[in-house]
């Protein structure tokens, strides 16, 4: 809701100055604010609609519905950058001169005080919800300091230092910055859809908690996933198969409990297979790939 309310707060004023000065950065600008709007907007529809609990036609929650949000930002920043980059384009080859720079340049300034609050208070949020769709938003933000940063170069350079392609020249530059910011954000989003393995540390750190346990034998079958907010995990272990029903499922109750605080919201699966028991694994590639804990093999089965 910041977000939304930031990017309305800055089309109004950018709308305005870029009806002043006819700056093609400037235009740029005001172009990425109207997208930042809607990319907010539907980056707080995803947010929402993540948060909703399971239910009997989404077992595993809606947590994708992020991820979705985060493609759609890619989109918008794509389509913004394809226009940014051809009304520049068209300025360096029919030429247009700006004017009234200092209406410009303090739009600007307040548009980029406006951002620096709302990328602090973003990066607090991501560090306490780890959210695919609003780090893409943040990296959308990150983005706006420079586009505002262009514009006073642009500006600058066009009106008091006699440069008139300094205005196009950074319209295309800012054009290429948001591509690249574009390509980089997708590729998380992406990784959820596809259910990427966790990062390699973050999965041997899950394994030494898991394998600390004396009543464990080893660890494999390790597969990891994440969906919006939410983590999930299965995996074997082998365990003394003379152990009750009741006694295994207490030992797992205990390593349950240690992962969960380790891995707050994490969704845990755990199979039991007796001790030395080799089952042929459907996808081989799947394995994990895990080294030794604690002198008890975790490796692969």
């Amino acid at each position: 809701m910041l977000s939304v309310g930031t990017a309305l707060f800055l089309l109004i004023l950018k709308a305005y100055a870029a009806w002043r000065t006819g700056s093609v950065a400037m235009l740029g600008s005001l172009a990425d604010t109207g997208l930042d709007l809607l990319a907010s907007l539907i980056t707080l529809y995803g947010v929402r609609l993540a948060a909703v609990p399971a239910d009997r036609e989404h077992r595993f929650g809606h947590g994708k519905a992020e991820a979705i949000a985060a493609l759609f930002q890619v989109g918008i920043i794509t389509f913004s950058a394809v226009g940014i980059g051809w009304r520049a384009v068209d300025r360096l080859v029919h030429g247009q001169a700006t004017a009234e720079a200092g209406y410009g340049i303090a739009v600007s300034l307040v548009a980029i005080a406006t951002t620096l609050l709302l990328l602090w208070y973003q990066r607090r949020v991501i560090a306490r919800t780890g959210s695919v769709a609003i780090e893409t938003d943040h990296v959308h933000y990150q983005s706006d300091l420079l586009l505002n940063l262009s514009v006073i170069a642009a500006l600058a350079l066009d009106q008091y230092f006699g440069l008139p392609g300094a205005d196009p020249v950074l319209g295309v530059g800012i054009a290429l910055w948001l591509g690249w910011g574009a390509w980089k954000a997708s590729s998380r989003a992406i990784d959820q859809l596809m259910d990427k393995e966790w990062p390699e540390e973050k999965r041997r750190r899950f394994v030494e908690i898991a394998a600390r346990h004396p009543e464990l034998k080893g660890l494999h079958d390790l597969r990891t996933r994440t969906s919006g907010m939410h983590d999930f995990v299965q995996f074997h272990v082998w365990m003394d198969p003379s152990l009750t029903v009741a006694e295994a499922h207490g030992v797992l109750d205990e390593v349950e409990h240690k992962l969960e605080a380790e891995f707050p919201g994490v969704e845990i699966l755990i199979h039991i297979d007796p001790e030395g028991q080799v089952d042929q694994p459907d996808n081989p590639m799947a394995e994990a790939d895990l080294t030794q804990q604690d002198g008890r093999d975790s490796g692969t089965s």
